[in-house]
């Protein structure tokens, strides 16, 4: 697998809105981007802390992964995203390496990226998603 970064910090909040003060007015953060992933039944908002995003993720639906998440462990910190130059390619290697799957291959996620989760019981707890590095 060929990383080159950490894409971004995954969020998950019961509300954006209810967020955004603590991101931009005590840390000093600008959101540059919200939108909604509806086949994923979620809001985002982006923000740039160097090379890094933070992505805040706010349940559209009670049936989103995301509400369950909250639902179960309350808000924090969801999942680390990983920048790799070719999604499909790094899925075979995890794969390969015993590695369990969430997606078996790339979908859009947020921000029209190339994505792909790796399960967190095959990843020592850590929810990891694949970001291709661009669009």
């Amino acid at each position: 697998m060929d990383i080159s970064h950490i894409e971004h910090l995954g969020i998950a909040v019961k509300s954006i809105a209810d967020s955004l003060p603590y991101y931009e007015t005590v840390l000093g953060l600008k959101c540059y981007n919200i939108e909604e992933v509806a086949d994923q039944k979620v809001k985002t908002a982006f923000f740039k802390v160097g090379q890094t995003k933070i992505e805040l993720l706010e349940p559209t639906s009670e049936e989103s992964t995301i509400a369950k998440f909250i639902e179960k462990r309350g808000e924090g910190i969801h999942h680390i995203a990983f920048a790799v130059a070719d999604v499909a390619a790094s899925l075979a290697d995890a794969e390969a390496n015993g590695v369990q799957l969430i997606d078996k291959a790339p979908r859009k996620g947020a921000e029209n990226l190339n994505i792909a989760f790796l399960h967190p019981k095959s990843t020592k707890g850590v929810l990891t998603e694949l970001c291709a590095t661009n669009a």
